[in-house]
C-alpha cells in the first residue's frame, strides 16, 4: 500500500491489513480528500501508473463521486482488469453502458430472482448444511461461506454438476489474481474457452439459465456479442462470488463475536435483513474502488486535476460519524440508513439483491439445522485484508437442532 508521511500523524504506520479503521477515522476527520493512494500498484506496469493519486474518505464525497459518473469515470478499468476479463460494463459509459447493462440485467430481473430463491438457492443452502450438520465442528469459511455462492452461481449459470470442481478451481485462481497473476491469467483463458462452449450450446439449444438469458437478451433488436457475454461471466466470479463469500463470512464472524445479537437473530428471523445490512456497513467486503476524473473538480477545498486517479474508500465512508451514531459499533438494531457498500450511480452492483437473498438463505439454513454455536478463536480467526476483507477461517462447534425448519417467506 502507498501512503505519504503527511497522512501518518499517528505514532506508527497504519495497520491497513488487520485494522484500517483508526486510520480511516483519522483521515476522514482531518483529510477527507487526500492527495495519496491506498491502492496496491506493484502489479501495474510503470507506464500505466498515474502520478496524480487522490483518495476520498468521507461518505458525502464518496457518494458524490459515485453519483457524478461523468466527472468520476471508470474507463481506467479497460486498461487494468479489462486486460484479464475483456470489455465489461465496469469500464463503459454513456449509451454503451446503458445498453449493455440493460441487456445483462435481464438475467437478474426481480421476477427471475423471486423464482431462484425457493427453486435453486434455498435447496442448495439446505443441502450444504445437511452435509456437515452431524459433525459437531466445522470451518464455516471452507464449508459454507465460499461453498454456497460457488454452488449457487454454478447452478444459476446452468453449469453441469460434473463441472463444479473445475469451476471452483478456476474461480479461486481468477479471484486470487493479485496474489498469483500467472494462475489468474491462465484461469481467465481457460474460463473463456469453457464459457464459449457454453454459449455455443445455448445458441443451438436455448435454455432458461443465466447464460441462456444473456444469449437471448435483446434491447432495440441488439443482442450481446459472444465476447461481451464471456467478459460478463468472467466478471461475475469476482464481483458476485467473492463479494458474497467475504460479506457472509464477515457477518458470521460479527454475529459469533456478539453472541447476544446472534441469539436475537436466531430467535427472530425478521432481523436477518437488518443484520445483513449492518454487517456489510460495519465490515465492507470491498473497501476500495477506483475512478478517474474527466475534468478538474473541487472537493473539501482541494482542487483535483483532470485525469487524476481516484480511490473511493467505501470502508471509511461506511463509518462516517456524520451519518451514523457510534459507527464503530456493530449493532443490528440501529436505525436503518443506506450504506455505500454496493457502490452507487450507474455502476451500482448488479448482483446486490442476489447477494442479499443468498446470505439470508445461508443464515436460515444454518439456524434451522444448528444451534449452540461457539467460535474457536485463534490468531487466524479475525477479519483481515485490503482491499478485500474477510476471515480466513471460522472454526466453530455446534449442535444439531431437532426443531422443524422455519417456513421461509
Amino acid at each position: 500500500m502507498t501512503t505519504s508521511t503527511e497522512a501518518q500523524d499517528q505514532s506508527n504506520a497504519p495497520d491497513l491489513l488487520n485494522d484500517p479503521y483508526p486510520y480511516f477515522n483519522h483521515m476522514r476527520r482531518t483529510s477527507p480528500v487526500w492527495r495519496g493512494t491506498l491502492m496496491e500498484s506493484d502489479l501495474m506496469p510503470e507506464e500505466l501508473k498515474n502520478p496524480e493519486n487522490w483518495t476520498l474518505f468521507d461518505f458525502d464525497s464518496v457518494f458524490t463521486a459515485f453519483r457524478e459518473d461523468t466527472v468520476f469515470a471508470s474507463e481506467m478499468y479497460n486498461q487494468t482488469i479489462g486486460l484479464v476479463f475483456g470489455p465489461t460494463i465496469l469500464g463503459m459509459a454513456g449509451k454503451q453502458h446503458h445498453d449493455h447493462r440493460s441487456l445483462v440485467s435481464k438475467a437478474f430481473k426481480q421476477s427471475t430472482l423471486a423464482a431462484w430463491e425457493p427453486e435453486v438457492i434455498d435447496p442448495i443452502c439446505d443441502q450444504l448444511v445437511d452435509e456437515f450438520k452431524d459433525a459437531g465442528e466445522v470451518d464455516l469459511v471452507k464449508a459454507v461461506t465460499f461453498e454456497f455462492p460457488t454452488r449457487v452461481t454454478a447452478a444459476l449459470l446452468g453449469l453441469p454438476q460434473e463441472d463444479l470442481e473445475m469451476f471452483r478451481r478456476l474461480s479461486l485462481d481468477l479471484i486470487s489474481i493479485t496474489e498469483d497473476i500467472e494462475a489468474g491469467l491462465n484461469a481467465s483463458v481457460e474460463l473463456g474457452t469453457y464459457f464459449q462452449q457454453q454459449v455455443d450450446q445455448r445458441r443451438s439449444a436455448p435454455t432458461t439459465d443465466v447464460i441462456g438469458d444473456l444469449v437471448a437478451a435483446e434491447v432495440d433488436g441488439e443482442k450481446l456479442t459472444d465476447e461481451a457475454i464471456i467478459s460478463f461471466l468472467r466478471l461475475l466470479l469476482p464481483a458476485g462470488l467473492e463479494t458474497t463469500y467475504r460479506s457472509s463470512g464477515n457477518l458470521l464472524y460479527l454475529l459469533l463475536t456478539h453472541p447476544e445479537q446472534l441469539a436475537a437473530v436466531q430467535r427472530d428471523r425478521d432481523l436477518i435483513p437488518a443484520a445483513i445490512e449492518e454487517g456489510i456497513r460495519f465490515e465492507t467486503p470491498l473497501v476500495l474502488v477506483a475512478r478517474n476524473t474527466t475534468r478538474e473538480v473541487e472537493m473539501h477545498g482541494q482542487t483535483i486535476p483532470e485525469g487524476a486517479s481516484i480511490t473511493l474508500c467505501m470502508g471509511a465512508a461506511n463509518r462516517d460519524e456524520k451519518r451514523w451514531e457510534d459507527p464503530d459499533t456493530f449493532d443490528i438494531h440501529r436505525p436503518r440508513r443506506a450504506h455505500i457498500s454496493f457502490a452507487g450511480g450507474i455502476h451500482s452492483c448488479l448482483g446486490m439483491h442476489l447477494a442479499r437473498v443468498e446470505t439470508k438463505a445461508m443464515l436460515t439454513s444454518l439456524f434451522d439445522r444448528l444451534t449452540d454455536f461457539r467460535l474457536i478463536e485463534d490468531d487466524d480467526t479475525k477479519i483481515v485484508g485490503m482491499p478485500f476483507r474477510s476471515p480466513k477461517h471460522l472454526p466453530v462447534t455446534f449442535k444439531p437442532t431437532s426443531a422443524e425448519p422455519t417456513k421461509r417467506t
